[in-house]
């Protein structure tokens, strides 16, 4: 379909094509000003994104080598789970990270049915301190 000026787009519904005149025009409508406020009272108030530089990657990664352990073991955890946990403890330094790795480590143990006592008993078995409890019941909104 050949185009009758350059200033109309390459956009097509199934009737026309959308010029950029038709295009302004439609934006100096009362209706184009209320999309365009809704739409930026949207953004005003969508929560913002999270500070955390940790992602929920890292901290998959760190605690890999202990996932046997958690959902079966006994006794002391692996020295690369214990590496890994302690890593971990040691990135997660800001309220972020601290709330993001643990909605990560919460959502994962729901998926991998991880025993909730070793989870929990996996800092002192490490012989390190973690900043929030290792547990699929904790609020991780309150972590600080």
């Amino acid at each position: 379909m050949p185009y009758k000026s350059s200033t109309q787009l390459i956009v097509h519904f199934k009737i026309f094509p959308i010029s950029l005149t038709n295009l302004n025009m439609a934006f100096s409508t009362p209706v184009a000003v209320l999309f365009i406020a809704i739409f930026t009272t949207h953004l005003l108030l969508a929560p913002s994104t999270s500070d955390a530089a940790i992602t929920c990657s890292d901290v998959i990664k760190d605690l890999k080598p202990c996932i046997n352990y958690l959902k079966s073991g006994s006794g002391s955890p692996p020295a690369d789970c214990c590496a890994g946990a302690s890593n971990l403890a040691s990135s997660t330094t800001s309220t972020a990270d601290k709330q993001a790795a643990c909605t990560c480590l919460k959502n994962a143990s729901k998926s991998i049915n991880v025993k909730p006592e070793l989870a929990k008993s996996l800092p002192g078995n490490c012989g390190i301190s973690f900043p929030y409890p290792l547990s699929p019941t904790v609020d991780c909104s309150k972590i600080n």
